[in-house]
């Protein structure tokens, strides 16, 4: 078992480097997909045991996510990261994160030295402004198709824009 398996902390996705085994296993999962039998694990010494649906779901989604060539981390929810995880998770700095913290934008824990923040945390953060920054462009939209900017030239659409981008940070 590699060390990446094993260890208790890493979130370091695993990248697929058996692109053949990875699409073999998602073949056979699409054919062998019967919605009456559930599907076992079978052991070197052929001992098998019937699969819980959230496992076979959690197997499905990691290999077809791994056959897109994408890799893939598989971790407890609860788990805690600390700032540089969560940081590189969000893709901003490990500044830019700690901010956050102090200005109480995602709870954290500080036993020690270091403040540690649930995963659950960090992905209700990411839902949560991923959810705002489509409602302003929503909102941006709605009233840019209301002032008919759809049907003016490109460079009166760019002004109207920007100052409708303007006045929504000001509300």
């Amino acid at each position: 078992m590699s060390a990446a398996i094993r260890s208790r902390r890493s979130v370091d996705p695993v990248s697929p480097t058996d692109a053949q085994g990875i699409a073999g296993l998602a073949r056979f999962i699409e054919r062998e997909a019967v919605v009456d039998v559930k599907p076992r694990l079978v052991g070197p010494d052929n001992e098998s045991i019937e699969l819980p649906d959230e496992v076979y779901e959690i197997l499905v989604r990691v290999t077809a996510a791994m056959r897109a060539g994408n890799a893939v981390s598989v971790v407890p929810y609860a788990m805690r990261v600390s700032t540089q995880e969560a940081a590189e998770m969000l893709g901003i700095s490990r500044p830019t994160f700690v901010r956050l913290l102090e200005r109480q934008e995602i709870p954290f824990e500080q036993p020690g030295r270091h403040r540690r923040v649930r995963l659950s945390d960090v992905l209700a953060y990411r839902d949560r402004t991923h959810r705002a920054a489509v409602d302003r462009l929503d909102a941006l939209t709605a009233e840019a198709s209301s002032s008919g900017l759809y049907d003016v030239e490109q460079t009166d659409y760019a002004e109207a824009l920007m100052a409708a981008k303007k006045r929504s940070r000001t509300e």
